[in-house]
């Protein structure tokens, strides 16, 4: 069956990514793993990861919402699957705390169209995303051996799969039936100490909608409990400010980075 590519209201976007509902906070649970590719090397699989992301939208007007949101994600030992705190780089020799991403907020506004493949019974929502942006920790000679560069700039490629009937429902606040596919093309993560090492990380992960907080991974409830409940509810408003990202989360914390603190560092409110 050949795919048909249709337009969504950004309604059916937002009942996708997160509710319709604003006073219910959305979980997204994610997996995977990410790999080095390095010139000249055969591949080597760094970390296992899991992740969630706890999200709101809010109408603001005919067509239009703020979506706000915070996002874990955990670096594991590939072997054991348990949160690895330290890290030995196998190409410097050096052992490194490990920053686990702790993103708050994650935002944006949804309005428009939103074109997506329509095939049988399933629609897909595709973003294929390329930031280039000033790196905020470039140019500056404390970050010189964890990210040099001037620039970030990366590929992160989405896809999410949901049922039509129920994107199309009137009734249907929240598609809980969701596959997400995640890939990304990144440089090196500053706390790994790589310089201006050639390379990139590559991420392949996979994730659903889960049914609230208690539908999340153990592990992510358990760090959730007790180290950074805030996670446990989206933000109830649209937060002034840019986005967090590991690359402003490392300069934030570049000190506690240092002095080996557990990361992600407890946060119960904002």
């Amino acid at each position: 069956m050949v795919a048909e590519i249709k337009e969504f209201d950004a309604q059916h976007w937002v009942k996708t990514r997160s509710s319709l509902n604003s006073n219910e906070s959305t979980f997204l649970a994610w997996k995977g793993n990410i790999y080095a590719f390095v010139p000249g090397e055969k591949k080597k699989l760094l970390f296992k990861i899991v992740g969630m992301s706890v999200s709101r939208c809010i109408p603001t007007g005919e067509g239009s919402w703020d979506f706000t949101s915070r996002e874990l994600t955990y670096y594991l030992n590939p072997e054991t699957e348990e949160i690895l705190h330290r890290w030995d780089n196998p190409w410097t020799g050096e052992t490194v705390s490990v920053m686990h991403v702790a993103n708050n907020p994650v935002q944006g506004h949804f309005k428009g169209k939103f074109p997506a493949p329509v095939e049988g019974e399933s629609t897909t929502f595709v973003f294929d995303i390329f930031p280039v942006y000033p790196n905020p920790l470039g140019g500056d000679p404390k970050f010189a051996a964890y990210s040099p560069y001037t620039t970030y700039q990366a590929a992160e490629l989405f896809k999410l799969t949901v049922p039509t009937t129920d994107l199309l429902n009137p009734d249907v606040a929240s598609v809980t039936e969701l596959r997400l596919s995640w890939d990304r093309i990144g440089q090196w993560l500053p706390w790994m100490k790589m310089s201006a090492s050639p390379g990139h990380l590559i991420y392949s992960a996979y994730g659903s909608k889960v049914d609230g907080f208690r539908g999340l991974p153990q592990l992510l409830q358990n760090e959730i409990d007790e180290r950074v409940p805030l996670y446990k509810n989206a933000p109830t408003a649209f937060m002034e400010g840019e986005d967090m990202t590991s690359w402003l989360y490392f300069q934030k914390h570049f000190d506690a980075y240092l002095a080996g603190e557990r990361f992600p560092l407890p946060v119960t409110s904002d």
